[in-house]
């Protein structure tokens, strides 16, 4: 088991392994399912919930986490965190963002409700429709600021571009009010993405 546990990349793959026994074991047990619109619903949502929790997480990381104690870190292991651990984990927050919006569109798309959540339930009744729709519009905003604001900035503040002192202090600055804007939204994000599937 040690062994297992000591490869991030085994663990992964004995995840999925477990996750599709278990949808088998789901599968043969219900008599089966048809391959229709109500499967690739479920397939999607799946797939969004799981690349939020990955967006969501590493946003989370950042501000809770190494934004509030890099001034603790003495200067000369400030570059492991910049050179090695926040590139991977910018890595996986950009393309996490692009996954769960990518996912949840589709999701929208294959229940047929797309449009009145874009254009927010008006004309359509609201209720679900405009509360989903406000986490797709939060969502959207957040994913905009994360590839089009956070990502260029944290690639001058990093050092992954060449720029003077002055414009990576501001880059670096630019980057973490954006990041913390994002944080200010997740919730409200959320809460409507819950209330959606659960008070309508």
């Amino acid at each position: 088991m040690g062994n297992l546990l000591s490869s991030l990349s085994k663990t992964i793959h004995t995840s999925i392994a477990i996750s599709i026994i278990l949808f088998l074991g789901l599968f043969f047990n219900n008599g089966g399912f048809e391959f229709d619109r109500i499967f690739w619903s479920w397939l999607f949502r799946y797939i969004h919930v799981v690349v939020a929790i990955m967006w969501i997480g590493l946003l989370w990381y950042f501000n809770f986490v190494q934004i509030p104690n890099m001034s603790k870190i003495p200067d000369e292991q400030k570059p492991a965190v910049g050179k090695v651990i926040a590139p991977a984990a910018l890595f996986y927050f950009r393309w996490a963002a692009f996954a769960t919006i990518v996912s949840g569109l589709i999701l929208a798309w294959l229940n047929g409700y797309i449009h009145d959540a874009m254009t927010l339930g008006i004309g359509s009744g609201g209720g679900k429709n405009t509360a989903i729709g406000i986490g797709m519009w939060l969502g959207l905003i957040m994913a905009y600021n994360v590839w089009f604001v956070i990502w260029p900035n944290q690639k001058r503040a990093l050092g992954m571009v060449e720029c003077d002192p002055e414009k990576k202090a501001k880059s670096a600055r630019i980057a973490m009010l954006f990041s913390r804007t994002n944080t200010l939204l997740s919730l409200p994000m959320l809460l409507t993405m819950v209330a959606a599937q659960n008070l309508y």
